[in-house]
């Protein structure tokens, strides 16, 4: 406890500038070279400007334990015993309350979020969370569950009636995350959860570190755009993958649909139910099963074959590229913000933005392109869709060739 007289060491979150109010400051706006705003202007953000959102967002430099909240997040691992500058200043303030605590919880598994008191803080309550280890093969592991320690805390915090929680970076450097890539998760996890159940929250602190603060700070527009125009500004750098309403990353290879109560027959219709209950079976993955491959390519070759073969031919290719588009490191690839998600047309269909200018074809490995834009167009595929080819300011260097993008059209539009 301080002394009587003296200056807390803690910081009143009610004395921070919010998002909101830090409009015109500067630092971190996107580039204005390739402003896009211009043509893209038909396009809505899947992040619009919202006041109301930005007015509980504050960006803090510093020390998350130092936050007077309702609780703060401290990120260690698995036996809630890790050693980062985060979990050491959290356990410094806390007090050695908190380990006899922590050791009562007998660990935390990756993703998950787990509650204790703050002791000695000027927080409430700790809320422990273990980042996922970052490697590029299980890139889309690792997404999923770093988001679900972002979920996971906002969820403890609305359960708990909480008006505030201070957010610290989740996944440490010790762990292996970019921390461009698992700050784009946090903040539109973030969001999409304030938009969605956030009523009762009155602030989302980011407390983040000097080194940390230029990323927060060039990101958070994308986001959280504090005016229309910063909106307009901001959209060309959105992601591609912006995940689903909830912010989650979509697999769509994992998604299950299970009839409820299956072979049952409870209204009046029996033998249209049953018609329908049949009608399902023989389409899952393991009754498809396939014949001779070899004949069928042959058969192919000799056009013997039927439309359906065919097409099961297209998509057991798309599945070949697919599956080496997961398994290679395609970052440097997404680092140039050619491919992106704008949201949808007046037919409801989802519009994807290739921009000619961003694809330096001389200098990057086209077939690693292809890949990347496969991997991106997976979950966007399944339904209707628009991509709208940006040619304006290209050059030689720059100058997309059209097989590229027939090739491309080839390739994910068998699984339509």
């Amino acid at each position: 406890m301080d002394p009587l007289g003296a200056r807390s060491q803690f910081v009143d979150i009610q004395t921070l500038p919010t998002w909101q109010q830090q409009l015109g400051e500067g630092g971190g706006d996107p580039d204005p070279d390739l402003d896009l705003s211009d043509s893209l202007q038909g396009f809505p953000s899947p992040f619009p400007f919202r006041p109301d959102i930005n007015r509980k967002i504050i960006l803090f430099c510093g020390d998350v334990a130092l936050l007077n909240c309702t609780a703060i997040v401290n990120t260690s691992n698995e036996s809630l015993s890790d050693k980062n500058p985060v979990s050491d200043g959290v356990h410094r303030l806390a007090g050695p309350e908190l380990r006899d605590e922590l050791f009562k919880l007998k660990g935390c598994r990756t993703g998950e979020a787990k509650l204790t008191k703050g002791f000695s803080l000027a927080a409430r309550f700790i809320v422990h969370t273990v980042g996922p280890k970052y490697k590029a093969k299980y890139r889309t592991a690792a997404e999923s569950s770093l988001f679900s320690c972002y979920r996971n805390t906002m969820q403890l915090a609305a359960e708990q009636s909480m008006a505030s929680v201070g957010l610290c970076v989740v996944s440490t450097a010790k762990r292996g995350y970019p921390l461009e890539d698992a700050t784009h998760i946090a903040f539109r996890t973030v969001r999409r959860f304030l938009e969605n159940h956030g009523n009762n929250l009155e602030a989302v602190v980011f407390a983040v570190s000097d080194s940390e603060e230029s990323v927060y700070r060039k990101l958070l527009p994308l986001y959280y755009p504090r005016s229309e125009e910063e909106e307009k500004v901001s959209l060309p750098f959105i992601p591609a993958d912006i995940g689903n309403t909830e912010g989650e990353p979509v697999v769509p290879e994992r998604q299950i649909r299970i009839a409820e109560k299956p072979g049952t027959l409870e209204d009046d219709s029996e033998e249209e139910s049953l018609r329908s209950d049949l009608g399902q079976v023989g389409n899952h993955a393991f009754a498809r099963m396939e014949g001779d491959v070899d004949k069928q390519r042959k058969q192919i070759l000799q056009g013997q074959m039927s439309e359906a073969a065919i097409l099961k031919q297209h998509q057991r290719n798309y599945g070949r590229w697919l599956c080496r588009a997961r398994a290679e490191d395609l970052s440097d690839v997404a680092a140039l913000k050619a491919l992106y998600q704008t949201g949808v047309d007046m037919c409801g269909r989802t519009v994807m933005v290739l921009v000619g200018r961003n694809i330096p074809v001389t200098l990057i490995d086209i077939e690693k392109a292809l890949l990347y834009f496969i991997h991106v167009m997976d979950h966007i595929t399944v339904k209707e869709y628009v991509m709208v080819y940006f040619h304006t300011l290209t050059g030689e260097h720059n100058h997309l060739d059209s097989d590229f993008l027939k090739n491309l059209y080839d390739i994910v539009d068998a699984k339509l």
